[in-house]
């Protein structure tokens, strides 16, 4: 190996959460984390997903059996356990943080992470995969700043020539 040499590179997506953070930094939003093992109450019930909901099934969560959980810690003992569907829970867990602390809103966090799902592979599924949430909370924010907000990102990330288009539509999860 030659002296000054670069010895690696970025995995593409540890490069696109970076890329993805600064822009969204560059905005003045924040960047929030929180546990990849989740309770249901903050992955399911602080979202108002209602009990019967199909993504509570075992076919598409990831639950803990409770009997097998290795733990001195009896808050954990009687939770229900899972990988978190989706980073959710993190907004929820901020916004509980951020009341505790006294602190009102505004609020704008993005949440990258890992997220998991009990379903079958394919090329176009997989079990754990990375997702971007975003949470803005104002008085004053609107539709309107959405959209530039949006626009602004897609046109940093992809380049000022890609051709972005918004629309409206309805899936019912």
């Amino acid at each position: 190996m030659k002296k000054n040499q670069a010895t690696g590179h970025w995995h593409p997506i540890s490069r696109a959460i970076l890329d993805i953070r600064e822009i969204f930094v560059e905005l003045d939003f924040e960047v929030a984390s929180g546990p990849e093992l989740e309770d249901e109450w903050h992955n399911f019930d602080a979202l108002n997903v209602p009990k019967d909901h199909p993504s509570r099934d075992m076919q598409d969560t990831f639950w803990l059996r409770q009997n097998k959980l290795k733990t001195t810690n009896l808050k954990l003992k009687n939770e229900r356990l899972l990988l978190r569907t989706h980073t959710s829970p993190v907004q929820i867990r901020y916004m509980e943080q951020k009341i505790k602390e006294g602190i009102k809103p505004p609020y704008r966090i993005i949440v990258p992470g890992k997220v998991f799902r009990n379903e079958a592979t394919d090329a176009t599924h997989e079990a754990q995969f990375f997702q971007c949430e975003g949470l803005y909370v104002d008085r004053a924010v609107s539709l309107a700043q959405l959209k530039w907000t949006l626009l602004y990102f897609f046109k940093k990330y992809l380049g000022q020539d890609a051709a972005i288009r918004l629309r409206p539509s309805f899936f019912p999860f």
